[in-house]
């Protein structure tokens, strides 16, 4: 640099040869134009909309892919059934063993005695009184080879319709995996597309793809199909819900960014509300969602009412669009921008960051590990006790809508506790409530039903604080040249944490009922935990670098000279 041109970057001046311009950031016009004027809040309410239909997709598996209670077909007893006119209860107990289970010693859904009805001793005088188990322990035992019959109560899921029990029972945790990885995929994807070609743009093709394989998924002929689609159908919904996040966070003031985002998670939380109501009005699985994917179609026309983010426009050197987008946002919000709009710049750091810088120096590594550690938990927590509601056996809707009613105090418990107590302490004990509850939930006996549905909601409550605290502790721990990246990795734990937990439920639940909540408690209270190694945030300035990271205390001592040093305006 010559002496006659001098830049000061955090001043935002550049001094030339006596003359002195001034760069104006997004941020500096947005002191004029409004940080969360009318123009904001149309998109907001609009964005919002986009994230109540992703609840559905998320944990929607608890409807589409119940699974009802299940016995072996038996075409031979069908016939005597008829002739004899037996009840479908005395039926079910003479051709189904006994078996010892989770919940007891109940009949057997994957098995049947294999006895030839038609050729037996056995007659209709015979069967109406009761064969003793003496008897019946002689009679020789088949798998279900004939399929199964299932008590439907007036539902139809994608379980029922292709089988997906006993043996095949698996296959259910495969497809909701299967749509993790979906996420997993989608989010570094239309992230990179996003960033490449723009927010608008990402998030429209990311709503045509969504649309287009959510009818693919209702229309599936069969299992292998069902599950192409449904891994595509997680790849644009989670991108695109991604994509919506960051537009919102990019057009408000920094002080409001925060406040958007926990309102943005409340409009999923609306979408958890409405799911029940939606599956008890539509009993079956194709058409639910075909109603999750509705919504993705009328997406579309936010191409005439949702506008792209002048940051990233300013980003790619477009300053003549970004300046066009800030003054119609000025004039909805009815304010003047003065003419310092013409100078425009982007206030991006040129530096980039590597994974490398995520893990090479103590305090970074300990972060990006204990960060990931809890989006891999609040993940595993939260969508598990949401899927846990679907094998209790209660009446699922009512279940379910109380148990997303309790997200809402933690938003508000949110909102009014990291700005007066700090973001560390309600973080970890958010965790370390969430966790006790489940591990207190697991022995409280049938009997205290009531007790039992409390100390879930209570579990349910703090992974929710938990779940929407981390994002923003995650994006002030990290100096601003990795800070993205450092979201992004921390996030892929988050999604790693959805491809886990159907196997993780599921599986552990055939063993015993509760064994999956001892697992989250104990992965609730470890993460709490660790939180409390992290420092606190509330009130300290973004790090920069990565020795505002690793060398705190020197970089406060130098502050008030930085500060001095970085205001000044050196004339030529």
């Amino acid at each position: 640099m010559e002496a006659a041109e001098i830049h000061t970057a955090r001043a935002g001046v550049i001094t030339v040869a006596h003359r002195t311009f001034i760069m104006t950031t997004f941020d500096d016009i947005l002191e004029e134009a409004g940080k969360f004027g009318r123009f904001q809040k149309r998109i907001f309410a609009l964005l919002c909309m986009a994230s109540m239909p992703f609840a559905g997709v998320y944990v929607g598996v608890v409807f589409q892919g119940f699974t009802p209670d299940h016995w072996c077909h038996d075409p031979g007893l069908e016939q005597l059934r008829e002739n004899c006119g037996l009840p479908l209860e005395k039926a079910r107990r003479l051709i189904l063993p006994l078996v010892n289970s989770s919940a007891g010693v109940l009949p057997s859904q994957c098995q049947r005695y294999d006895v030839d009805w038609n050729f037996t001793d056995l007659t209709c005088e015979n069967l109406d009184r009761d064969i003793t188990e003496a008897q019946r322990a002689a009679w020789p035992t088949t798998s279900c080879k004939n399929g199964w019959e299932y008590d439907y109560e007036g539902r139809e899921s994608f379980v029922t319709e292709f089988d997906l029990v006993c043996t095949d029972a698996w296959l259910v945790d495969v497809l909701q995996a299967i749509l993790g990885v979906g996420f997993l995929v989608g989010s570094v994807c239309i992230g990179f597309l996003a960033d490449k070609f723009g927010r608008k743009v990402s998030f429209l093709v990311s709503n045509v793809l969504s649309a287009l394989t959510g009818i693919l998924v209702a229309i599936s002929p069969n299992y292998i199909s069902l599950v192409v689609f449904r891994a595509l159908h997680g790849f644009g919904v989670k991108g695109g819900w991604m994509v919506a996040y960051v537009l919102i966070t990019e057009l408000v003031g920094v002080e409001y960014r925060r406040v958007v985002g926990v309102f943005f998670q409340m409009a999923f939380s609306c979408g958890i509300i409405v799911l029940p109501l939606v599956a008890y009005l539509i009993p079956n699985w194709r058409w639910i969602q075909v109603a999750f994917t509705l919504p993705y179609i009328i997406f579309m026309s936010y191409y005439w009412f949702v506008p792209e983010s002048p940051r990233w426009l300013l980003s790619q050197n477009n300053s003549s669009k970004a300046v066009e987008i800030t003054e119609a946002l000025a004039k909805e919000n009815k304010k003047t921008l003065s003419k310092n709009i013409k100078t425009l710049k982007d206030d991006a750091h040129s530096a980039s960051g590597s994974f490398m810088d995520l893990i090479r120096t103590p305090n970074i590594r300990k972060y990006t590990l204990i960060l990931s550690f809890n989006w891999f938990t609040s993940a595993v927590v939260y969508q598990g006790l949401i899927m846990r509601l679907g094998i209790l056996g209660g009446n699922v809707y009512i279940d379910f809508l109380i148990s997303g009613l309790v997200e809402f105090p933690a938003a508000f418990l949110i909102l009014f506790t990291i700005e007066r107590i700090g973001r560390r302490l309600p973080f970890a004990t958010a965790n370390i409530v969430s966790g006790a509850a489940c591990l207190i939930t697991a022995f409280i006996p049938e009997s205290l039903l009531w007790l039992k549905t409390v100390m879930a909601c209570v579990g349910r409550l703090g992974i929710s604080m938990a779940f929407e605290i981390v994002m923003f502790v995650n994006t002030e721990l990290y100096p601003t040249f990795i800070r993205n990246l450092g979201v992004s990795v921390c996030c892929t734990l988050c999604d790693i944490g959805g491809i886990v937990v159907p196997f993780l439920l599921y599986r552990l639940a055939v063993i015993w009922l509760e064994l999956p909540l001892i697992i989250f408690g104990v992965l609730a209270v470890i993460a709490g935990g660790l939180v409390l190694l992290l420092p606190e945030t509330k009130g300290v300035p973004l790090p920069e670098t990565i020795d505002d990271i690793e060398l705190p205390n020197r970089n406060k001592e130098d502050t008030n000279t930085n500060v001095t040093t970085n205001k000044e305006k050196v004339v030529v």
